[in-house]
């Protein structure tokens, strides 16, 4: 089991890894070991999260979320395998609790008195300049 809250757990034959080869430097260990992790957890499907924290990692998840549901998350930053699976669940279970804190309300405010003056302030110092900008009507008589 993976803790994300004291609420949410993952199971981990939820999680399905692959692992594949990394790109950058790193000479022959490159090429010969596949240390990069990608790590793919089924949102839509998964029987763990809650549907709001679903719905809402969905929509967190961006470009990393297949039209399936399905996240996808690489890791490739160290050249050690193990570390590289480590860092992907950890970032996959950081994703999972910022769903989970959901979106604070936003509490409506009303601009101080002081700030509207310095506003209307500035918008007729602005005026002012495109007015004199302007090029003058020269009427004959």
């Amino acid at each position: 089991m993976i803790y994300i809250t004291d609420r949410i757990s993952i199971r981990e034959d939820e999680i399905k890894e692959e692992f594949i080869l990394s790109s950058g430097p790193g000479g022959q260990n490159v090429n010969k070991v596949a240390s990069a992790v990608r790590l793919r957890f089924d949102i839509k499907n998964s029987p763990s999260l809650p549907d709001e924290v679903s719905r809402r990692l969905k929509l967190t998840g961006g470009k990393r979320v297949s039209s399936d549901g399905v996240l996808m998350i690489t890791a490739r930053r160290f050249r050690d395998q193990n570390k590289n699976r480590k860092d992907a669940i950890s970032r996959l279970v950081e994703m999972i609790r910022k769903a989970a804190e959901g979106e604070k309300p936003r509490i409506k405010t009303r601009p101080s008195r002081n700030s509207e003056i310095k506003r209307l302030e500035s918008k007729r110092r602005r005026s002012g300049i495109k007015k004199i900008r302007k090029p003058t009507l020269h009427t004959e008589e």
